[in-house]
């Protein structure tokens, strides 16, 4: 199973906004369609998982936090970020975290 959390983001609206078009104009099927967005599912989590070498780490307020289906979400309040090992600070007011079994997804 691959996580679709990666379609929310610019890539992913991009890619099926595209998609949506061809369709509409009768270029490929929605069966092809929905190939396409799980091949896209299945390389950006393999993607992520074995070329994003970078460690960050964070300190907040935790303000709600959930778990659900095997996946947790945290919103933190005034987030500190600091890379390593340049020990960078990003500062904001508001983050939400949504972190998924990467185990689980392996196929």
């Amino acid at each position: 199973m691959n996580y679709q959390l990666y379609r929310n983001t610019t890539l992913g609206h991009t890619l099926q906004e595209s998609l949506d078009e061809l369709i509409q104009m009768g270029q490929i099927s929605p069966q092809l369609a929905l190939k396409v967005l799980l091949q896209f599912d299945k390389a950006i989590n393999q993607a992520l998982a074995q070329r994003v070498k970078a460690k960050i780490s964070f300190k907040g307020k935790l303000n709600t936090y959930r778990f659900c289906d095997n996946v947790w979400t945290f919103v933190l309040n005034q987030v500190e970020f600091r890379e390593a090992p340049v020990q960078e600070i990003a500062k904001v007011d508001k983050v939400k975290i949504v972190a998924c079994d990467g185990k689980s997804m392996q196929s």
